[in-house]
Parts: C-alpha cells; structure tokens; sequence
C-alpha cells in the first residue's frame, strides 16, 4: 500500500479514518466453553492457585517471569493484593469450567487505549491448565476481548528471548516475530534479550479464529 505524503512529499503512512480512543479494558468476565475469565481477587483465587501451581516438580515455570516461585501461601497473598488493586497490568485468573477452580493467571497491560494497542502478559499456567484446551481457549477470549469487544487494533505478545516454550507458544497462536531488543536485564542480574510478537486486527481472521476456536484446542 502506497503510503500517504504530507505536504512536504514526506511519506507520513497510512490514514486512520474515523480512529477514535478505544475503552479501557473492563474486568468483567469472559466466559467460554472450557474455561472462564475472571479479574484476579486475592481473597478469592490466591489459594486455589497456589495449590495448583504447587503440583510442579520443580519451580521452573517461574524463571523467566520478574516474580515467583513463591515459598508460602501468605507470600503469594501478599503478592496478589499488591497486583489487583493496579489496573495495569490488569491481572485476571484463568477458570477450569469443569473443576470451577482458578488454574492460571494472565494480565492485559501496557493498554495503550489512545492508539488502541494493548499486551498479553504475566503469563502462568498451572500443570492443571497446560496443554489443555482451556488453555487455549482462554487466549482467544483475551483475544476476542482485545479486538472484538474493546476494537483495538494491535495485540502484543513480549517474552525473554531464551524462553523457547513462550516463543513458541507466541506462533502457534498466529502471532508475528517483529524483533528483539537487547540487554533488557531480568530479576536474576543477567542480562537478557526480549523478543516482540504481534497480531493485527485483522489477523485474527478466518482460518486463525476457526484453529483456536473449533479445530485444534490440544
């Protein structure tokens, strides 16, 4: 597409048309076949997770996050009251529909509601939520929610450059690898790389929106 010139002959890029501020993400919850979103309450969600997220061998799904693993119930209480009362990042809880219990976490931040950009971020899935297909389908209700409900145009996904498993979960979701940035540092001292993924409004189309809602839930 041939880019718009202002009246210096500079390109200037493509015109928004009738673009206009976009809501801030409401909190209310999204429900779907295999699970249900709900805002993050400590009081209500904090023991059900942590117990979930104790059925780990080990605390590896927590090395590339800034925060975690957490040693007691209370610590992580007190983690989750600091967190909720933020409305960015906006933190929500993942609900298995059959168990009716809390078994992951995720928040919409950076929201950008000007420009209609927002991410997908704070990311943990318990052993109960992993390679499930409410696992699934609790990223395309944030997806939905991005770009159908609020008409954002721009959906983000960032992770640290060495965490294979969010990169490649980043692609199967259809998201675009737009770039690195380096020496971004982690909560270890180490100095790290963060990699960008990206979808457009108009990437959650057709065969992309048909793949994460009916075909492949895994």
């Amino acid at each position: 597409m041939t880019p718009e010139r202002n009246a210096f002959g500079q390109p200037i890029g493509r015109a928004l048309d009738g673009w206009t501020e976009r809501r801030l993400p409401p909190g209310t919850p999204m429900v779907g076949r295999y699970c249900s979103i709900e805002k993050l309450d400590a009081e209500r969600h904090a023991a059900d997770l942590y117990a979930a997220y104790s059925e780990a061998p080990d605390g590896r799904d927590w090395t590339y996050m800034f925060v975690g693993p957490f040693s007691s119930l209370s610590q992580y209480v007190d983690y989750l009251r600091k967190e909720t009362v933020k409305l960015d990042p906006l933190h929500h809880a993942i609900v298995d529909s059959r168990s009716g219990k809390p078994v992951g976490t995720a928040a919409l931040m950076r929201i950008d509601a000007v420009n209609g950009v927002i991410e997908i971020g704070h990311l943990v899935y318990s052993p109960r939520l992993k390679r499930t297909r409410a696992g699934t389908e609790a990223m395309y209700l944030f997806m939905r929610r991005a770009f159908d409900e609020l008409g954002y145009r721009r959906y983000e996904w960032k992770c640290d450059s060495l965490n294979g498993p969010s990169r490649r979960a980043a692609e199967r979701y259809g998201f675009r690898f737009e770039g690195r940035r380096h020496d971004t540092g982690d909560k270890l001292g180490f100095l790290k790389a963060t990699v960008e993924f990206a979808l457009k409004r108009s990437d959650l189309g057709g065969d992309l929106r048909k793949w994460l809602k009916e075909q492949k839930f895994c």
